[in-house]
């Protein structure tokens, strides 16, 4: 077609970032030649329908959505959540921007990415004036995100145009420099992966600069199929998103109330702008030569470095924080220029942050070894005694049912219910469960904890927590929660499986040494131990006070009459009951003695 436009579609997916990003450095190379194989490029992303509830975006008029909704297969919870879908609706915004700068833009699609590609193709055949080039999209290794894959390869082709799968760059150490090339020679060890590619500071490959200009966008865009509309603004993006959760909230009884004073450790918003600002305040601050030593802390901003969310979504790369990392270590460029360690090499705190950005490699990559294995009940071990070792949902059962265990589908119900809105009598799950649902954020050491308790002192099928996390957590990706989730599970790659149970009052005991991120977010229990006033005695609070802050089961009597928690039913009836007893040796800390044990290890590659 002569004189026509030449379109190459660039799909997007969890590559939403304009910087390090190999399709766009490639096609601002081209843009610079002479002779270009496509004239115009139109960047696209799609809601996709299986993973986010779209009926939000229906036409007025339209009543019925032609998809499913957008619910999971264990306990039929929204698969993206409101907290989710907020952060993943900024950060596709924040490269609409970033587009926009570079005489661009991003197109957005709701529906299947299958359906929405396939209108787009349908668009341009025949059309006078635009001819289809080619599509180019980037690698992920969640079977759903492999079989859009394939659906996209399978019509591209079809047409006669040009498919290319590019590599995922957006990890610590690129594909083509992983010292295998099969992934079944993954070692299902992460030691012994690491092993074979340290030094971690020498791995990752430079990054790749910010195109200045994009080709420009085609004359011709098809429009969004039937029976969707997309509206023009942010605003009304995110309220067509939010519309179905809000209208349709999980079924459970007694959600949380924001507690006073309490405040998201993850306030932060999306898009890659957002990211590096993080990036170069964890620098400046002094956090990331910390992180560390405080890694493990459960309030606050900067314990943690929290680049999990925008990692998880490619708004920024993990070889993005390794050249800042670089540059910090070395004294280049004024990021740091006040901060201990300036110039000073790789310390303690700036190598842990290189570590944790390995394990998310690592849990990628069992991904693609194990497949489809994610999701199953007995894991990546595939032990046939899982089936029988948890109890199983009590969504996918009549009401009344017995389910595998024996164990009436009713009391399940309410069991989980309670486990989900922070009830549990166990006040470290219940702070985090708390805290997960009102902000949607909670910290590594807790996740441990919450995914311990569920699957090991509870019995319940794991996979019912990974799925309330993906629905939650700002920084929900495939690979980290639902490996995390097997790990903890003891049917994962831990080497120690079963024998790793997280005892949740010691682990209170050790990381809330005064109880107040229980006191935060469990506001019922704020003044347990501290009398009248409500105020922390002098040499802080008693290991005996605490214990009713950590098992509210243990109140004395007077001090329940006295707080208003008679009848309370996580106070009188708790879940469980945690053993755990307090010995002080010559003033030293104090040592539990109780269900299991815990550990390093558990939910990694969190930031």
């Amino acid at each position: 077609m002569a004189g026509a436009q030449r379109v190459l579609i660039y799909l997007l997916r969890r590559d939403l970032r304009l910087a390090d990003n190999p399709i766009f450095h490639e096609i601002a190379k081209l843009n610079a030649q002479s002779k270009k194989p496509f004239t115009h490029v139109l960047p696209v992303f799609v809601y996709p329908a299986e993973q986010v509830e779209i009926s939000g975006f229906l036409d007025p008029g339209q009543e019925k959505s032609p998809y499913k909704e957008a619910r999971s297969r264990v306990g039929n919870f929204w698969r993206c959540g409101t907290h989710r879908v907020k952060f993943l609706a900024e950060s596709v915004w924040d490269l609409k921007k970033d587009l926009q700068k570079v005489q661009s833009d991003l197109i957005i699609r709701v529906g299947s990415v299958k359906d929405a590609v396939g209108s787009i193709l349908e668009g341009y055949r025949g059309k006078e004036g635009a001819e289809l080039h080619g599509l180019w999209m980037t690698s992920e290794e969640g079977w759903e995100e492999q079989n859009e894959e394939e659906a996209v390869k399978s019509m591209v082709e079809k047409d006669g145009k040009e498919f290319k799968l590019w590599v995922d760059e957006k990890y610590y150490i690129d594909d083509r420099d992983i010292p295998f090339k099969d992934s079944r020679e993954l070692p299902d060890v992460f030691t012994t992966y690491r092993k074979m590619v340290e030094p971690l500071r020498d791995a990752p490959r430079k990054e790749l600069p910010k195109p200045e200009q994009l080709l420009p966008l085609p004359d011709h865009i098809p429009d969004q199929a039937a029976p969707f509309k997309i509206p023009s603004s942010y605003d009304e993006v995110l309220a067509a998103l939010k519309k179905p959760l809000e209208e349709k909230p999980v079924d459970v009884q007694g959600p949380p109330k924001l507690p006073q004073d309490a405040k998201s450790a993850h306030p932060f918003v999306g898009g890659s702008k957002a990211g590096h600002e993080r990036v170069d305040h964890l620098i400046d601050s002094g956090s990331m030569s910390s992180y560390k030593d405080t890694r493990n802390g459960l309030l606050g901003l900067d314990f943690s470095t929290k680049l999990s969310a925008w990692l998880a979504l490619g708004s920024i790369s993990a070889r993005q924080v390794h050249w800042k990392l670089l540059d910090f270590e070395n004294g280049k460029g004024s990021c740091g220029q006040s901060a201990d360690g300036y110039g000073k090499g790789e310390n303690k705190g700036t190598a842990a942050v290189r570590f944790e950005l390995l394990w998310r490699d690592y849990m990628r990559l069992c991904t693609r070894k194990f497949g489809m294995r994610l999701f199953f009940i007995d894991g990546y071990r595939g032990d046939a005694d899982a089936v029988n070792k948890f109890i199983s949902s009590p969504y996918t059962h009549s009401t009344n049912k017995k389910n595998k265990k024996g164990v009436d589908d009713e009391n399940t119900r309410r069991i989980v219910e309670r486990f989900l809105n922070g009830t549990t009598g166990t006040g470290l799950i219940d702070a985090s469960q708390r805290e997960l649902w009102l902000t949607g954020w909670t910290s590594n050491r807790a996740r441990q904890n919450v995914a311990s308790y569920l699957s090991k002192h509870l019995g319940i099928d794991w996979r019912l927590g990974a799925e309330w996390y993906e629905s939650n957590l700002i920084d929900y990706d495939v690979s980290s929660n639902w490996g995390n989730w097997q790990y903890v599970a003891g049917v994962g790659n831990d080497p120690r499986g079963d024998a790793r149970v997280f005892n949740p009052v010691k682990q209170a005991v050790d990381y809330d040494t005064n109880g107040e991120y229980v006191r935060t977010w469990v506001p019922e229990l704020r003044d347990v131990g501290r009398g009248e006033g409500g105020q922390q005695q002098s040499g802080g609070d008693s290991m005996e006070s605490l214990m009713g802050v950590f098992q509210a089961w243990r109140v004395p009597p007077e001090e329940k009459k006295r707080l208003g928690l008679e009848g309370v039913e996580f106070v009188e009836s708790p879940l469980i009951r945690i053993d755990f007893s307090v010995n002080r040796r010559g003033g030293g800390r104090p040592r539990g003695r109780g269900r299991g044990r815990s550990g390093r290890g558990g939910d990694r590659g969190r930031q």
